[in-house]
């Protein structure tokens, strides 16, 4: 789905659809894309042999396995830009020895153009090469280049992050329906109450703590559910369950 992004991001900024090559394992799958976007398809070695930038689109389980298979088939001068979660610079640079290799850490909202990603450069990466690893990304939302050592950090803040804010918004959502609305109005609700405090954050430049204040006045509802969640140190936990993906991402590039 990732790599699906950002090809239609590439495409839809001026990329020549024919100058991309797709290889995946379902050749349903890859007819599918080919027919989508007017792209070429091509087995393993004939779309590495052709490639000067190569993104690894693939689960962090299958990564190892694909980088092998791959290396004998690039190009001296490719580069390969990796959005596999977790997955060190210094596993690519040992599976691909004198390869110039970018680590990317993007996130789900790019399927609609809203993504953000963060890109890590290699021992070998030149400042060219990450400007055209950074104009792709850019395609389907923010980037920002970032140290190696925060990858797992940034994990936990926008790779992981849209399901954390999913999982507070269903929250929410459960909440109304124990206060008596029916499912559909409190989905309608949440989902406007969501978009609408973001983009208020955007245009005003405020922050959260900012807006947050005020809204809640002394003594009012709202500072009666800000105690709450206070009391339950609401707070803590969602640190703390930002702590657990960062080490998670940690263990899963130690695999």
């Amino acid at each position: 789905m990732m790599g699906e992004a950002i090809l239609s991001g590439m495409i839809a900024a001026g990329t020549v659809a024919h100058d991309i090559v797709v290889v995946e394992k379902l050749a349903e799958r890859a007819a599918q894309l080919a027919g989508k976007y007017g792209i070429r398809a091509a087995d393993l070695a004939q779309g590495v042999a052709a490639a000067d930038f190569v993104i690894v689109a693939v689960k962090p389980q299958g990564f190892d396995e694909a980088l092998t298979a791959m290396q004998p088939h690039l190009k001296a001068s490719a580069v390969v830009i990796s959005i596999a979660a977790g997955k060190t610079l210094a596993t690519m640079e040992r599976l691909l020895p004198g390869t110039h290799c970018i680590r990317v850490m993007p996130n789900t909202p790019a399927l609609v153009g809203q993504g953000m990603s963060a890109i890590s450069r290699g021992s070998l990466t030149s400042d060219a090469e990450l400007q055209v690893a950074l104009s792709m990304l850019a395609t389907v939302g923010r980037t920002v280049e970032i140290p190696e050592s925060l990858q797992d950090a940034m994990t936990s803040m926008h790779g992981s992050g849209p399901a954390f804010y999913y999982y507070v918004m269903e929250s929410f959502i459960e909440g109304g329906v124990a206060l008596g609305l029916d499912r559909e109005l409190a989905s309608t609700l949440a989902l406007q109450t969501f978009i609408g405090s973001a983009e208020l954050i955007k245009r005003t430049g405020s922050t959260p703590q900012q807006l947050r204040k005020n809204v809640t006045s002394p003594g009012g509802t709202t500072a009666a559910a800000i105690a709450k969640f206070e009391e339950l140190d609401l707070r803590g936990t969602l640190i703390a369950g930002q702590v657990a993906c960062r080490d998670r991402g940690v263990e899963l590039s130690q695999l």
